[in-house]
């Protein structure tokens, strides 16, 4: 529960820098003139193979491999290809066309928080005497591409090309893969939207996770967590209507390779955040947020589940029109002042016991 209260006071500090510096939503911006100016797709195509689940028994899916406490890979990769939607159609080769760093560059794509301080409990000052936002922003951009890259000579979602005799990488010239990886061969499985059919293993996300900010301000592993059951949504369309989707732990980890930890936070948090619901009959997304009907079955859902069962899911994509940046502030400070409470509680019953 410690840990719980820790890491939630972290991440809304996080966010309210970013809130205060506007981060997201000048990232927002800068993908939203990419959308505008591009073909303005409404859905991104994704592959599924290779990506969510492993292509071999021995290997560990990208997705759940970019699970990392720091960095920006998964996000970046993710922010790839919905440029490439923007900008390609089905079938186009990709090729890099933006800076690294810039007006319009993949840097203004990337929402971060800034240089935090420990020892002074602060934010430190956009100075000359520190790095910039800039370049702060450029430097996640490039371990990105080195985490991207480094997943293995067949599993790496981006190449990076070196100057000649082994020498520095260059990285505005790197090269987008398929979700499936580099692959095995001498010639890189090069990057191409794919199309959206029954018969290919693909599913969609809506152009409104990455307008809005969701894919700024959710964590590694709520977005494998719900791209998983967003996935399964779509792989199985009635069931989701009539009774929603669940993962057992044994597909969870031997198909997805997602921690039960990892699964069920990012799971609780998704249902706070609007995104996805406990399963239950009625058109979805009908219902407002907040207090009544809905509350009243997610409490039902919650105290009528048997012991080994799993909860079942609804995605919800009316939360996606929702301001990221807003939902979750409001939502990890209702968790916040929850958990303080209950520390408080547990420090007074503490203090009441009485001394042997």
């Amino acid at each position: 529960m410690a840990d719980a209260r820790e890491a939630n006071e972290r991440r809304l500090r996080r966010l309210t820098e970013m809130n205060r510096s506007k981060a997201v939503t000048a990232a927002s911006t800068a993908l939203r003139d990419a959308w505008t100016a591009g073909r303005s797709p409404a859905d991104i195509v994704l592959r599924t193979k290779g990506f969510l689940t492993p292509s071999s028994a021995e290997d560990r899916p990208p997705l759940t491999r970019l699970v990392l406490p720091r960095g920006i890979a998964q996000r970046f990769y993710l922010l790839a290809i919905f440029e490439a939607h923007c900008r390609l159609r089905v079938g186009d080769p990709w090729v890099n066309q933006r800076p690294l760093s810039g007006v319009g560059s993949w840097s203004d794509f990337v929402a971060i928080d800034g240089a935090y301080d420990g020892r002074s409990g602060s934010y430190m000052p956009d100075t000359k005497q520190v790095r910039t936002d800039g370049h702060l922003r450029l430097r996640q951009v490039k371990a990105a591409l080195n985490t991207l890259e480094e997943l293995g000579s067949d599993q790496a979602l981006v190449t990076v090309p070196r100057a000649k005799n082994g020498g520095r990488r260059r990285y505005g010239e790197f090269s987008l893969m398929k979700e499936t990886g580099r692959g095995a061969h001498q010639t890189p499985d090069a990057y191409t939207v794919p199309m959206n059919a029954w018969n290919v293993e693909t599913f969609t996300v809506p152009s409104d996770f990455f307008l809005n900010g969701w894919v700024q301000i959710l964590s590694p592993s709520e977005v494998a967590t719900w791209l998983i059951l967003r996935a399964h949504s779509q792989w199985a369309v009635a069931q989701h209507a009539e009774s929603g989707v669940y993962l057992y732990g044994k597909r969870r980890e031997e198909g997805f390779s997602l921690r039960r930890d990892a699964w069920e936070d990012g799971c609780q948090r998704l249902r706070e955040f609007g995104l996805i619901r406990y399963a239950r009959p009625g058109t979805l997304d009908a219902d407002p947020p907040g207090f009544g009907f809905e509350a009243v079955f997610d409490f039902l859902a919650e105290e009528g589940r048997e012991r080994y069962e799993p909860y079942r899911w609804q995605i919800t994509d009316q939360g996606l029109t929702k301001d990221a940046m807003e939902t979750c502030m409001r939502e990890l400070t209702l968790r916040q002042q929850q958990l303080n409470a209950a520390a408080a509680h547990r420090a007074q019953m503490k203090n009441e016991i009485p001394q042997q």
